[in-house]
């Protein structure tokens, strides 16, 4: 139980760390990915409105059409598409990404590439 408080305070405080470095604007809004054992979700959020702009999930229906799970690589990266996709379709071009507190490796790498190739600039 203690190792389960550790690495979620650790989890924290890195996800401050990245936020304090990391803000959205109306120009170029934040694309945040959180992720869990299980699912992806991404979010595409203006920190000045404090509004989210526009998001998507491994929970989403066009998502779960595609037999495809939101634990690995291949999911991760059709969510980041999705996301990618709506994104362009509400006129937004270019984010900076927030990787959550995360490694940029495996599942939130595949994320960002997939938006990537949707068409956002980061």
């Amino acid at each position: 139980m203690d190792n389960l408080k550790t690495k979620r305070a650790g989890l924290k405080r890195r996800q401050r760390r990245v936020r304090g470095k990391v803000s959205g604007t109306p120009v170029r809004p934040r694309l945040r990915v959180t992720r869990s054992n299980s699912q992806i979700y991404a979010q595409v959020i203006d920190d000045r409105a404090g509004v989210t702009l526009c998001s998507a999930s491994s929970l989403d229906p066009e998502f779960k059409k595609s037999d495809m799970r939101g634990s690995n690589v291949e999911g991760a990266a059709l969510v980041g598409q999705l996301v990618g996709k709506r994104a362009i379709e509400t006129g937004i071009t270019e984010i900076v990404f927030d990787r959550g507190g995360h490694i940029y490796h495996g599942r939130v790498k595949a994320l960002a590439d997939g938006a990537r190739s949707a068409g956002l600039k980061f």
